[in-house]
């Protein structure tokens, strides 16, 4: 079946869904939504069996949806309608909310229902909500209404009216402000948990107007509102009754206003007093003979400091008596490579990619080269770019079912990329289809990735069954009673391959290409860099996703 992905952007919910169907066997097409006419010209290409919509900020022009089955994803349960569901459910405090597909009809959000799923609603970012909760139930959904699909068209099924809730309002700035002088912590984590990701929460800091992302409760106090100090790059600030951390912030007086983390946003807070205490994004564990090194960056993002820092870590837990150690990434993500928004506000962009790119690549060669320990990457959460590659710098893989990889650097400006892939990524999946991967830039499931051979394992949706799962696997690893010679096979490799050819070789060559990349001639990283970190909305649908676009596109006959 043709199915026309209708969406805003080629976001993290709508790559899953991508994976998904294409899986099923379907022929997905993607168009964004950036006008009506383009939108109907993209439908008149491809003439779709079904249009899906899931993630969309305006409604479908009418001419396609009374010619054209088209379905569209709402955060949120059944009834409920209107832009900021998933803000308007973390404010409120819901305890249970939900994904509803509805099909698109003139009223915004009324059209009848094929499929819902509802799930208990944590106390987290919006943002890893939905890239969790929201997107598991959005593919049970959308495989749900698939299944429905023939029977519709046969009419032995309708889809179902529901009763609707009044609408509710697009959440504005006034809704989402804080009262320093009476919140509590959780109401002020609520906040900021609701709105981050976009737009933030407007507030002021040190005399700047600020929007406000990624906190975290701390273990402090002091008079409400006040700004009792540093810790680690961001702020912390009195509640009611405790304190909570503020990781980043866009600083609205800066020539430069994109998201940073907190210290970096604002130089005033150079002369704050360093606190301890709270929460570290690196985080070291051990049991069982097994080193398990946790790091959850905001965003996934790994600039030049949080790379020597976690390699810092790393060799601290190669000293450790182990057997095994275990990259656990973070929940949300194991890593998405170079931080791009610390590059873009640096004074020479170039020379801070080059500074990070080598950061990247000292840190994945400490993890190639331990041959004392059997390593192991478990990605909990999605990968891009050179975390994709940092987790084949491990011996084993192993990946939480519904994972999402991004192993390419192209879609920013054709970047060449680095983390020694020219090496890990044919070892494990050979030459031909290392091409494959590199060149097509389109996201990777589990399955895939385990089929190819880009990762050993998939287990457990289930986030917290997953972590039970790594454990009970890197301990039997770590007692195994053939552990001595899976070292010694392991060592004989590490030294037949440098024999081969050295890992310094390898980089040399991959560096050689970035160095174009950030200071030759060719502006397009730079240019890609920026309309990234600016959420430049775009004005084309990229041709590798837009299959209706190819040059001697053809309509299949039915």
């Amino acid at each position: 079946m043709r199915i026309l992905f209708l969406t805003h952007a080629f976001n993290s919910l709508t790559q899953r869904l991508y994976v998904e169907l294409s899986r099923l066997g379907h022929e997905i097409s993607i168009e964004f939504d950036i006008n009506d006419s383009v939108t109907i010209e993209a439908v008149d290409l491809f003439r779709p069996h079904l249009i899906l919509a899931p993630y969309l900020r305006r409604a479908i022009p009418q001419a396609i949806w009374k010619n054209h089955l088209c379905l569209v994803l709402h955060p949120g349960i059944v009834g409920d309608r209107g832009p900021s569901a998933l803000d308007w459910a973390i404010l409120k405090g819901e305890r249970e909310w939900g994904v509803t597909l509805l099909q698109a009809e003139a009223e915004m959000d009324a059209g009848p229902v094929w499929a819902s799923a509802s799930f208990p609603l944590r106390a987290a970012k919006k943002s890893s909500v939905y890239r969790g909760e929201v997107t598991e139930a959005a593919v049970r959904v959308v495989k749900a209404a698939l299944e429905r699909l023939p029977d519709y068209r046969a009419g032995r099924w309708q889809p179902s009216p529901v009763p609707l809730r009044p609408m509710h309002a697009l959440m504005k700035q006034a809704d989402r402000a804080i009262d320093w002088a009476a919140d509590t912590t959780d109401r002020v984590l609520a906040k900021i948990n609701a709105a981050d990701g976009f737009p933030g929460v407007k507030d002021e800091l040190l005399g700047h107007p600020c929007h406000l992302f990624n906190a975290q409760p701390f273990p402090a106090h002091g008079p409400p509102g006040a700004i009792l100090g540093r810790s680690g790059e961001g702020l912390v600030r009195a509640t009611v009754d405790g304190a909570v951390r503020i990781g980043h912030v866009k600083n609205g007086d800066s020539a430069l206003p994109i998201k940073l983390p907190a210290v970096l946003a604002l130089a005033e807070a150079d002369s704050l007093p360093e606190l301890t205490g709270g929460e570290s994004d690196i985080r070291y564990e051990e049991a069982d003979g097994v080193g398990y090194l946790h790091f959850d960056f905001y965003n996934g993002a790994m600039g030049t400091a949080a790379c020597q820092r976690l390699l810092a870590a790393y060799e601290t837990a190669r000293l450790r008596p182990t057997r095994v150690i275990v990259l656990m990434g973070g929940p949300d993500f194991f890593s998405n490579g170079l931080d791009l928004n610390r590059i873009e506000a640096a004074d020479s962009p170039a020379d801070e990619s080059w500074r990070n790119i080598e950061a990247m690549d000292d840190l994945c060669r400490a993890v190639i080269e331990t041959t004392c320990r059997l390593t192991v990457s478990a990605l909990q959460g999605n990968a891009g770019a050179g975390g994709a590659f940092l987790a084949l710098a491990a011996d084993y893989v192993w990946a939480r079912e519904g994972v999402i990889l991004n192993p390419h650097y192209k879609n920013m400006g054709n970047l060449y990329g680095s983390e020694y892939w020219t090496y890990l990524l044919p070892r494990r999946v050979g030459d031909e289809a290392a091409r494959d991967v590199i060149a097509r830039r389109l996201p990777m499931g589990t399955a895939e990735a385990r089929a190819l051979g880009f990762i050993d394992d998939v287990f457990s949706a289930n986030p917290a069954a997953f972590i039970r799962e790594v454990h009970g696997r890197a301990r039997a690893l770590a007692m195994s009673s053939d552990i001595r010679d899976l070292l010694a096979t392991k060592s004989a490799r590490r030294k037949a391959d440098e024999a081969a050819r050295p890992l310094e070789r390898y980089r040399e060559e991959e560096l050689a290409h970035m160095r174009r990349n950030f200071y030759g001639f060719d502006p397009s990283y730079h240019v890609a860099r920026h309309h990234f970190v600016h959420k430049t909305p775009p004005s084309w649908t990229p041709r590798h996703l837009a299959k209706h676009r190819e040059l001697g596109w053809q309509v299949p006959a039915d």
